[in-house]
């Protein structure tokens, strides 16, 4: 069996594996040394805004990558519900809530980027709040299903238009706790 095949519990049901942990751990390192180099010399707090809940493992190890100071914050958005597609409405359900902004630059953490609503609303939310400044990070980024123009500034990889779990990534809340991501087999949502 290789690498990319599925071998035990909940990997059954995957079709295949897309990223393996050891591609996922040269990802984040990658991405780390490039947010360094972006904030290396800014004077403003870096402060990163994870997207709860399927960036958190994503976050975790991004975090702990970058040699740079940095504060946490955690806001809770919604756009898919227990579905497969995004229902096109955003729902903030925990909202970042601080004074310092203009003091701040923002990197928001996400896990996937699909159809770029939910990342284009909080972008624009946190300009309108004065933020110094807000860039972008994503571990997946699926270009095929962009519905608005919204390009992250820091991607790991591109995937295909595939319904993808495991490493924070869930399909009705199940199988966040995989240590790989992999390509949910259809039978299993559909």
């Amino acid at each position: 069996m290789s690498k990319k095949e599925c071998a035990c519990y909940d990997e059954r049901d995957c079709k295949t594996i897309l990223l393996t942990p050891e591609e996922i751990d040269s990802i984040t390192t990658r991405l780390a040394r490039a947010i360094e180099e972006t904030y290396k010399d800014s004077p403003k707090q870096l402060v990163l805004v994870v997207i709860l809940k399927g960036s958190m493992p994503f976050a975790t190890d991004l975090m702990r990558k970058i040699h740079l100071p940095l504060q946490l914050e955690f806001m809770k958005v919604s756009s898919y519900g227990v579905g497969t597609k995004a229902s096109g409405e955003i729902r903030i359900h925990l909202d970042l809530l601080r004074e310092d902004l203009p003091e701040c630059d923002v990197l928001v953490i996400e896990d996937i980027v699909d159809s770029g609503r939910t990342l284009s609303r909080l972008t624009q939310l946190l300009k309108n709040r004065n933020v110094n400044s807000v860039k972008t990070c994503t571990l997946l980024d699926k270009p095929s299903r962009r519905e608005v123009p919204f390009v992250p500034d820091f991607c790991g990889v591109q995937i295909p238009d595939e319904f993808v779990i495991g490493y924070g990534l869930d399909y009705a809340e199940e199988y966040r706790n995989l240590p790989f991501i992999g390509v949910l087999k259809p039978e299993i949502y559909s």
